[in-house]
């Protein structure tokens, strides 16, 4: 079984091949550069790099989001084409679970990994790992940092928190938990592409057509959009 797993939910470009048990190829960078133009040619790169052909792909894993919503889309539409195209399965993977994963499969407590969503707000979940095998103990949300806060002061036991936005919200973090907050080392902020590959390996695959990126809040210009028009609509 060889998975090709894509990640361009946030600024992390990340490209992995899985065979079986042994990742024998990823690739990940961290900077502010276009993936739709980027993507591609890091996944065509990979694969010459190991020697892999589009015929031994048996599987495609993409992180589905909360991210940047043009990034998600991106990768969501790479891994539908190629699935299509190639007729094999498609698995969907939550961006935050990819990044939990990344830095916490072994810490003792539970992880909050984080992505800044602006004025004040983060997408977040909660998740436990047992022997390496997640757990969601809070769902995927769109949260305001503060309100995030104070669901976790009655959390048994420590939080790890992790992400690259962590240092927008780490004082207040940091402040409000007090000895509840661990925060992971920089080292483990970026969410890994082979880390996906495994977390997708036995999951059930879903159908390329009806398949769709987990944005969580629509995109402000179309929700913009959307009460532009409800408005016209009631003047009606």
């Amino acid at each position: 079984m060889k998975i090709l797993a894509i990640d361009t939910s946030n600024l992390i470009l990340g490209i992995a091949i899985m065979d079986h048990e042994k990742v024998i190829g990823e690739y990940i960078t961290n900077l502010k550069k276009n993936h739709s133009v980027r993507a591609m040619p890091a996944i065509e790169m990979l694969m010459n790099e190991c020697d892999i052909k589009p015929s031994d792909l048996t599987k495609i894993v993409v992180a589905k989001g909360p991210g940047s919503y043009t990034g998600v889309r991106i990768g969501v539409t790479i891994a539908k084409t190629l699935a299509w195209t190639l007729n094999i399965p498609l698995v969907g993977v939550s961006s935050l679970e990819v990044l939990a994963a990344s830095a916490g499969r072994y810490f003792p407590g539970s992880v909050s990994p984080l992505f800044d969503a602006r004025r004040g707000q983060i997408y977040t979940g909660l998740y436990r790992f047992t022997g390496g095998d997640g757990e969601q103990l809070e769902k995927d949300q769109l949260i305001l940092t503060k309100d995030w806060v104070s669901r976790l002061r009655d959390e048994q036991g420590k939080v790890l928190f992790t992400g690259n936005d962590l240092s927008i919200h780490k004082d207040l973090l940091e402040a409000e938990l007090k000895d509840i907050a661990v925060f992971a080392d920089h080292a483990d902020f970026n969410p890994r592409p082979s880390v996906l590959a495994r977390l997708g390996q036995m999951r059930e695959e879903e159908e390329v057509h009806p398949f769709i990126p987990n944005y969580i809040r629509l995109a402000e210009a179309e929700a913009n959009w959307l009460k532009e028009n409800n408005k016209e609509q009631k003047e009606e």
